[in-house]
């Protein structure tokens, strides 16, 4: 029975497992409107009470699908550190929160997450490949963007800093933080104009740092595409697994197992 279940649940290839997760897909899009709906104050007045009974039915549901999936999974710690089951845990646990800090139930349209699910699916396995494929890339290159971000940070506390003594309190910069702020609003290109240098040395200040900010914006996006560059000379595409239970797509070049479950590739 325990065999029977985590195939319907993990797998997607059998009728029952597609039943199962469109039957879940269509709970989780019912549940993630009925919070968005909530929200609207005329439609809260007239349905809040049925919303809350509603909400609690959908979080029952998903603590006890997330409970079999503990209980039928084949390496529990495995899945509750995945990311699906990071997501699966999270989608549950607004609701019981908004027992002792209300208002938490809204961060329940984190729910929209698991609908992802619909890429197995649909078979849709090259995007399955895409999203790994981008996030090693971006997990090799973490080291780099936080170096690049602590650059980032060290220029607007001083063009910050520079702002507040050019322009004083008198034009708006009262205070250093408050400069740090209007340096990010800059370098990023945001421009919410709250805060504007008057003098012509802060808008000379002010306008090279648009400058550099256009410059910046494309740093981390050079650092992840070299990243993927070097990546796909070393790893190889559209090899899977050859297991239903295992989710790796991406293997190394010479591999002939699998890292995560030790099955023969091909």
């Amino acid at each position: 029975m325990k065999e029977k279940l985590g195939h319907i649940i993990f797998d997607y290839n059998t009728l029952p497992a597609r039943l199962f997760d469109l039957g879940l897909i269509a709970v989780i899009i019912l549940s993630v409107v009925i919070v968005m709906l909530d929200s609207v104050a005329s439609i809260h007045a007239a349905y809040g009470g049925l919303f809350y009974v509603l909400e609690w039915v959908f979080t029952l549901i998903f603590t006890v699908e997330y409970l079999m999936r503990v209980y039928v999974a084949s390496n529990r710690f495995r899945y509750m550190r995945s990311a699906f089951g990071i997501i699966d845990l999270l989608s549950v646990l607004p609701t019981y929160f908004s027992l002792f800090f209300p208002g938490t139930q809204y961060l329940l349209v984190i729910r929209f997450f698991r609908v992802l699910r619909i890429f197995r699916l649909l078979k849709l396995v090259k995007f399955v490949r895409e999203g790994e494929y981008v996030k090693q890339a971006l997990l090799a290159s973490s080291r780099k963007i936080l170096f690049f971000l602590f650059f980032i940070l060290v220029t607007v506390s001083i063009i910050g800093a520079l702002m507040y003594l050019i322009e004083g309190e008198e034009h708006g910069f009262h205070s250093i933080p408050e400069g740090v702020y209007w340096a990010i609003v800059t370098i990023t290109t945001v421009g919410y104009g709250d805060i504007s240098p008057q003098t012509v040395p802060g808008r000379m200040l002010a306008s090279l740092l648009m400058i550099v900010g256009y410059s910046v914006l494309a740093v981390p996006t050079g650092i992840v595409s070299a990243e993927m560059a070097s990546m796909n000379e070393q790893i190889r595409s559209g090899l899977p697994c050859g297991t239903s239970c295992c989710e790796r797509i991406e293997h190394d070049s010479d591999a002939k197992f699998c890292k995560e479950c030790g099955k023969p590739l091909g």
